[in-house]
């Protein structure tokens, strides 16, 4: 952490304070291996190696930074279409305190028949329940599983119940996963208590399942299982189960979850910018020694994202710290300004964005502007007080996707306070157009922007009218010169109005290596400058797939390029891909752009399917007589645009490029 960033943070901070506001970050990077093969790197969420990296890298963190901390594999969620939940290997450790696990059995010999009724007999004896331990036939495994029902209240201490099961009756469930999941709880009558703690020997460990219990429940189980490993079973001890809510405070909790493609790490809530960009530069690391990494190789093209988000997410220490709760107004003004500001939803994220993308712009998804001018409005006005509902319901059927999705948005309230949702109710804002980068920097950067924008709206509010960008925000938005642009225009606001500065060759390295360059050509003051830009998804309907069900796609068939040159450069040059002129407009200074749009690939299914892929691009660029200087070629095997052999002939004089619609700065090479 320079000394820049320090400074920024401490300003940044300080405002906020000033204000009386605390706010927490969380963050969820996410990592694929060197070599991400196979279908739960690419797309699917669980597969055959993701828990091993988990685990390992779970491993690391306990040893680097969480000492003491437990490690449980609990359920995940679980989404339409999926059989199982997800998984999530949660540590936890104490804030303050002894370690909260301290048994190391990782050189022992694997457990025995003899250790798994050692285990059983001593908790029943702890528990005083000796007597109510069921066992099951597991249908995966040779020996059995044993079950105690258990319960925890403040008031009563430990219950258990008689499970009115005959032998025949005591069979698990042939599916994979802890046994506490496979339990047939289907055959108990309705007012039966439905959790138990389990015991079973599983992938050479003796696993317990820890059923849903309170804070205090779950702290004094594993103080006595803990009890157990140290002084009767010399086995290696792992654990299954739910981790119950920190609602005390009292834990650091962090996760590593199955996602599509990658593997997410839910970093704990952190209470400054320097604790943030510490956890960060954290779980780089420990990725780093097992083999994961931020970013993957691509074929043909520049390295880009690891293919998962690196949401940022804001909340309070404690739902009654929650900042956001009585102070709608505030919260409005940040709203407000990241609307002016399509930079901060285009320029951190992939590629690809636009409406139909994982966090589209409020004002991408079909939303009328009076509608969300509206609702802003109400919220500024609302008196002092807690106003958690209003603001909820306000905003959750605006902020979402084209779809009404409330999870998929720039700025998403789906973890707000949601009665409906099982998470919904955390006073969380979870803002999804960051992309995982490669440098730990550069993710603290992108978190110190966004505290900043929160401070300078705490210091001064933001009060204008919603800006209507109509379709620039599909055009020259998705350019990367105009969103370098758009961020200066915030650095300058910020130094202005708030007194915080920020260190903009970070963001300047951050933005070259997510726009890559394809072709620099030309000297000194007249140069051209190719660089890869944004492209929006389109949705297309609904498609029958296998198993009688419907799908629908995304065409990602498009790409679009940048062409940004000086006034100089043009003065003696023109510009050519397939023979068509590109004319560059004038943005400010001497700097002159232009977007291209083409078809990169041409899969099932598609928009315009009979249109055919227009890789290679031959670019030339001529004189002002209309004789080709150089030529250059981009192939899809190919990163950048590289020299090619001269186009034999006489130059042709094609119809030049046409923009999609009038005053387009983007051109469409579809387009005759």
């Amino acid at each position: 952490m320079n000394r820049k960033f320090e400074a920024a943070a401490n300003r940044a901070q300080a405002l906020l304070e000033e204000a009386g506001i605390h706010l927490t970050l969380g963050g969820e990077p996410t990592f694929v291996p060197i070599d991400p093969v196979g279908a739960e790197w690419n797309f699917t969420a669980v597969g055959p190696t993701k828990l091993d990296y988990a685990k390992k890298m779970a491993a690391v963190l306990v040893k680097t930074a969480m000492p003491g901390a437990l490690q449980v594999l609990a359920p995940g969620k679980l989404y339409p279409g999926e059989v199982n939940p997800r998984w999530v290997v949660r540590l936890i450790a104490r804030k303050h305190g002894g370690p909260f696990w301290n048994v190391d059995r990782t050189t022992s010999a694997e457990p025995t028949l003899i250790d798994l009724e050692t285990a059983v007999a001593a908790l029943g004896s702890s528990l005083k329940m000796q007597r109510r331990w069921m066992s099951f036939r597991d249908p995966n495994a040779p020996l059995p599983i044993f079950a105690l029902p258990l319960d925890y209240t403040q008031e009563e201490g430990w219950k258990t119940a008689v499970w009115p099961m005959k032998a025949l009756e005591r069979v698990a469930l042939a599916a994979p996963g802890p046994a506490g999941l496979r339990l047939p709880l289907q055959l108990l009558p309705e007012d039966a208590l439905r959790r138990a703690l389990t015991l079973e020997i599983r992938d050479g460990e003796l696993r317990i399942f820890l059923p849903p219990l309170p804070m205090e429940g779950f702290e004094s189980l594993v103080a006595l299982i803990e009890n157990i490993c140290t002084t009767e079973v010399r086995c290696p001890v792992a654990f299954d189960g739910y981790v119950p809510p920190d609602l005390k405070g009292e834990w650091v909790i962090l996760g590593l979850a199955a996602d599509p493609g990658v593997l997410e790490i839910n970093i704990p809530a952190c209470r400054s910018l320097q604790e943030y960009a510490g956890w960060i530069g954290t779980v780089n690391a420990a990725a780093q020694q097992c083999g994961l990494r931020p970013w993957k190789e691509v074929p043909g093209d520049a390295p880009v994202g690891s293919g998962g988000g690196n949401h940022l997410l804001w909340g309070g220490a404690t739902i009654e710290e929650n900042p956001f709760f009585t102070r709608p107004a505030w919260l409005v003004s940040i709203l407000r300004y990241f609307q002016h500001h399509p930079c901060l939803a285009y320029l951190f994220t992939g590629h690809y964005v636009g409406s139909a993308s994982q966090a589209p712009r409020t004002d991408e998804s079909a939303r009328d502007l009076y509608d969300l001018e509206m609702a802003y409005r109400f919220l500024e006005s609302l008196p002092e007080g807690d106003h958690r509902v209003n603001i909820n319901e306000t905003l959750r059927h605006l902020h979402t996707d084209v779809t009404g999705n409330s999870h998929r948005a720039e700025a998403s309230f789906d973890k707000f306070w949601n009665p409906a949702s099982p998470a919904g109710c955390l006073g969380l804002i979870e803002f999804r157009a960051i992309e995982t980068v490669p440098h730990a920097e550069w993710t603290a950067a992108i978190a110190l922007l966004w505290s900043s924008i929160a401070a300078r709206c705490a210091k001064v509010p933001f009060t204008k009218p919603l800006k209507n960008f109509g379709m620039q925000l599909k055009d020259r938005y998705f350019l990367p010169s105009v969103l370098w642009g758009d961020l200066t225009d915030i650095f300058a606001d910020l130094e202005k109005t708030a007194g915080i500065q920020l260190d903009t060759d970070v963001y300047r390295a951050l933005w070259e290596w997510k726009f890559p360059l394809l072709l620099s050509v030309g000297r000194g003051g007249a140069r051209l400058s190719i660089r890869r830009a944004h492209e929006s998804w389109p949705l297309l309907c609904e498609t029958p797939v296998e198993g009688g069900s419907t799908s629908r796609f995304v065409d990602t068939s498009m790409r679009r390029l940048e062409f940004a040159a000086t006034e100089a450069f043009l003065a003696d040059r023109r510009i050519y891909v397939a023979e068509r002129e590109v004319c560059l407009q004038p943005v400010h200074g001497d700097l002159h752009l232009a977007g291209l749009r083409y078809r990169h690939s041409n899969l099932y299914p598609s928009l315009h399917p009979g249109i055919p892929v227009q890789l290679p691009l031959a670019l030339e660029i001529r004189n002002a007589q209309n004789r080709r200087i150089s030529v250059h070629e981009l192939t899809p095997t190919q990163e950048t645009f590289a020299p090619a052999d001269p186009i034999k002939g006489s130059v042709a004089t094609l119809p030049p490029c046409k923009p999609g619609r009038t005053g387009d700065m983007t051109y469409d090479l579809r387009i005759l």
